[in-house]
């Protein structure tokens, strides 16, 4: 019963002509998806850093009798800062991305002010002399860096992010 030819290229059962009918998704559901992947892997290169604290906060300690309280601190913020970013990335809520946003930026505060009071010595890191002993604490330098860094495209995306998942401004 199909007494047209169907054109080149074309579904079959369509002339074309249902173009005004079909569903376009909105750029800001795209928006979002790219966000979420990305959020996603500044998660995870944040695990890493963390992960990387953990075992020199671990080093640091087994050497000192008395534990840092201000990185260990830091470090449980920060870990579950990501647990709480990881949820809302993953079930959209922008709740739990506001707070991701607040632990994680306390969690870099804590480390900064640990930084501050002087319980690292980045003092003499260029002195090859005593180059085996000024490793960790270059290695602590580089990772606090990366960390800062890091919080600051995290802090972007999530605002990107929180924006694009709210729904559009309606017109008054």
């Amino acid at each position: 019963m199909n007494l047209r030819k169907p054109a080149a290229g074309r579904p079959s059962g369509t002339d074309g002509s249902d173009f005004s009918y079909r569903m376009v998704v909105d750029s800001r559901y795209q928006k979002v998806a790219k966000g979420k992947s990305r959020f996603h892997t500044l998660i995870l290169a944040q695990v890493i850093i963390q992960f990387c604290g953990v075992v020199y906060l671990f080093i640091l300690t087994s050497k000192k009798e008395t534990p840092d309280k201000l990185a260990i601190s830091s470090a449980i913020t920060g870990f579950f800062s990501l647990l709480v970013g990881e949820l809302g990335r993953r079930h959209s809520r922008a709740s739990l991305l506001k707070v991701y946003m607040i632990t994680s930026s306390l969690a870099l505060l804590l480390l900064f002010v640990d930084v501050s009071q002087g319980n690292y010595t980045f003092e003499g890191i260029g002195d090859l002399s005593n180059w085996q002993t000024k490793q960790l604490e270059l290695f602590e330098m580089i990772r606090i860096s990366l960390g800062a860094l890091l919080q600051i495209f995290s802090i972007s995306t999530v605002i990107s992010l929180i924006c694009n998942m709210s729904p559009p401004k309606r017109a008054s």
